[in-house]
This record gives structure tokens, C-alpha cells and sequence, in this order.
């Protein structure tokens, strides 16, 4: 019975045609704080939601005050990781939620946040693993996302290190893994071929241009990706609706950029 919800409910987060995912991460304010985007969160789910997106991710406290119950419907990932940019070390994510709890909250899947390298990463794993077994338990998808990032870690988007992060992921029971794009599609397909779970790409840092974001996206479907977990780049955009429009179709639609741009004009 359970894996029957699970299959039930990781397809409330993505598309039944094109079977691709397109997530808006909003758990932002825990580590950073109200950043632009984010201040009034209700209205950019609303935004979001009419782009295009197929769900939200949030930390569970925001929920009574974002996630909508009108207009076109959005998916809810709930987060169960946190950490602070003022703490001691960021890297060093913790768990704030239960699986029972993002249950009670009516979550379509819940997310964990793993660096690998980070000076927790026992703790962190261990975490990990006893999160993906109550999910099983619960019929509830988990999505992972996958960083390299401590002190040894010199190139975060090495195709081998994000290969290795995203196999750790799939390893210890993940539905879905996000992590960071390598760059080129070419040693993306690398890390994709890796792993036996789907992976969505992580948006990174805000880009300076449209062609470039959509570039990286265009890039990391080609090498395989099921999709994107992408937020400043969206809610921070000066129009984050036709942003998730030209997102939504190079995903689910199979658009190019040239033509995805024309959605600006």
C-alpha cells in the first residue's frame, strides 16, 4: 500500500506527459533570510504556479503562508533540512521536520539536504538513510539534494564528485536526486548514466542573462536531466510568470532556447 501512495503522489510533482519535473525551491529564508522573491511568499507561488511550475518547496512553517488553495494547482514538496548563513557552519544541515509531520501538512513529497564532504557528513547520512526508510514506511517520495561542499572540496561541479554525490543519494534510498550541473551536457550524461533514480539540476548562483540560464537548462535535458529544482533564478527574475513559462516548455515541451526566449517578447 504504500508504494502505491508514493507512485500516487510523486506524480502530483511532475508532469504525466512528459514525465519531467519542473520545482520551485522557497526554503531560502532559513539560511538567508526574507530575500527578494521571497517577502511576500504567497505571491510568488502565485506567480510560479501560473508559469507553469509543478510544485513548490518549502520549509514547513510557511505553508499556512503561501500554499495555495486557488487558482491553478501547484505541488508541495516540504523541506525537512535546515541551517543558517550566521551559524558556526552552514554546511552543517540538520533535521527540522518529520516525515508524519509533512503528512499532517498535506505534502505531495518531502526534501532532505545532504552535503557530502562537509565535516556532519556521518551524521548527515545516517540521517538520510532513516529518513528514506520512513518514507518507504509512509508511501511518501523523498527528494535529495546532493552537494559536494567542504573543506576538501575544491570544484563543486567536478563531474566525478557530482557523480559521486548523486550515486550516494540513489544509494541510500532517494526518489529523486538534485544536484549541481557539471557545465556541459557531455559529462552531465556522465553523472545521469550513474545514477539509477531521476535527477533534477539545481539552478546554482543568479545568472546575468536569460540565454545563459536557459542555456544550462537546455544543456542538463539534453544529458538526461528529469528536470529542474531551480529558485533565484525564477522568483528573483523581473518576471518570474514568463520565466516559469519558458522553464515549462523547454521541459516539458522539449523547447529550444532560441524559441524559449520568444516567450520575453
Amino acid at each position: 500500500m504504500a508504494e502505491i501512495g508514493k507512485r500516487i503522489r510523486i506524480e502530483r510533482i511532475m508532469d504525466r506527459e512528459s514525465r519531467n519535473m519542473f520545482i520551485i525551491p522557497m526554503d531560502h529564508g532559513i539560511s538567508d533570510g526574507p530575500i527578494p522573491g521571497l517577502i511576500d511568499i504567497a505571491d510568488s507561488i502565485n506567480k510560479v504556479a501560473e508559469g507553469g511550475a509543478n510544485a513548490v518547496l518549502m520549509q514547513k512553517g510557511m505553508i499556512r503562508h503561501g500554499h495555495r488553495g486557488y487558482g491553478h494547482d501547484v505541488g508541495l514538496i516540504v523541506h525537512m533540512s535546515g541551517s543558517t548563513s550566521l551559524g558556526p557552519d552552514p554546511n552543517n544541515k540538520i533535521q527540522v521536520c518529520t516525515v508524519k509531520e509533512a503528512l499532517q501538512m498535506g505534502a505531495d513529497a518531502v526534501s532532505i539536504h545532504i552535503n557530502i564532504g562537509s565535516e556532519t557528513e556521518a551524521e548527515q547520512l545516517h540521517k538520510l538513510g532513516s529518513v528514506a526508510e520512513q518514507c518507504d514506511e509512509w508511501g511518501m517520495p523523498l527528494l535529495s539534494m546532493m552537494y559536494p561542499r567542504g573543506k576538501k572540496i575544491e570544484n563543486p561541479h567536478s563531474p566525478e564528485l557530482v557523480g559521486h554525490v548523486a550515486r550516494v543519494g540513489a544509494e541510500l534510498g532517494s526518489d529523486v536526486i538534485k544536484t549541481l550541473y557539471t557545465g556541459d551536457p557531455d559529462s552531465f550524461k556522465e553523472v545521469v548514466n550513474g545514477c539509477p533514480v531521476p535527477i533534477v539540476v539545481a539552478g546554482g548562483p543568479k545568472t546575468e542573462t536569460d540565454r545563459e540560464f536557459l542555456e544550462m537548462v537546455r544543456g542538463s535535458l539534453d544529458a538526461g536531466a528529469r528536470g529542474v529544482a531551480i529558485g533565484r533564478n525564477i522568483f528573483q527574475h523581473k518576471n518570474p510568470t514568463l520565466m516559469s513559462k519558458a522553464i515549462s516548455q523547454i521541459v516539458h515541451k522539449d523547447m529550444s532556447v532560441e524559441e524559449a526566449l520568444e516567450i520575453f517578447l
